[in-house]
């Protein structure tokens, strides 16, 4: 059992995503300066209810499943703001959380099993050419690489890797994308995301 920061947000970070972040307030600038300082990671929850930004009177709630994030870069370009470069590494389940006095939320968390590499299976590869589509598109509009969604290395044959990739872009509601950050079967992840994928007219 680990005992580990918690940064609620309004989206999820799946496992190998990318998540820049500005960090202002105070409970948050002390996190990350000391995971830079220590070189630890911080865990990623999708909220419930409540704001990103702590406002008085305000109630955080949060899913019980995230994702550990990396930094990989920071800067300081003003005083009292840091910017972030995340990725996402092993899921975790929330056992139990504490939030402190100055806001900061610590919670007990155990790990989740990785996705087991699978091979995209050809009823699904419909959901691999939309992807490479897409990521096409942005580069074709010349979007830098750092503000593409999705970080290289791509590995377009992985059905988990794949099915993260949508999950993370696609808009839909907090508690499907808890649903499917939480399901240890990549092939059923996939086979929901092809379905979400094609209630919205985004397969050929």
């Amino acid at each position: 059992m680990n005992t580990i920061p918690l940064f609620p947000l309004g989206s999820a970070l799946f496992p190998d995503g990318r998540l820049p972040l500005q960090i202002f307030e105070v409970r948050y600038l002390d996190m990350i300066n000391k995971c830079i300082a220590n070189g630890t990671s911080f865990g990623v929850v999708a909220l419930t209810s409540g704001n990103e930004v702590r406002r008085p009177g305000q109630v955080e709630t949060f899913v019980s499943v995230g994702t550990l994030a990396h930094i990989n870069e920071w800067s300081a370009p003003v005083q009292g703001l840091l910017r972030i470069s995340c990725s996402g590494t092993t899921r975790f389940r929330v056992t139990s959380k504490e939030q402190l006095k100055h806001g900061l939320w610590m919670a007990q968390v155990e790990p989740l099993e990785k996705d087991q590499t699978v091979a995209v299976p050809e009823e699904l590869q419909n959901t691999v050419t939309a992807l490479m589509n897409l990521l096409a598109s942005l580069k074709n509009h010349s979007i830098p690489e750092s503000d593409i969604p999705v970080a290289s290395p791509y590995r377009l044959d992985d059905c988990g890797w794949v099915a993260n990739r949508w999950s993370e872009m696609l808009p839909m509601s907090v508690e499907q994308k808890q649903n499917l950050l939480a399901l240890d079967n990549p092939v059923l992840r996939l086979e929901l995301v092809q379905d979400l994928l094609g209630e919205r007219g985004l397969l050929n």
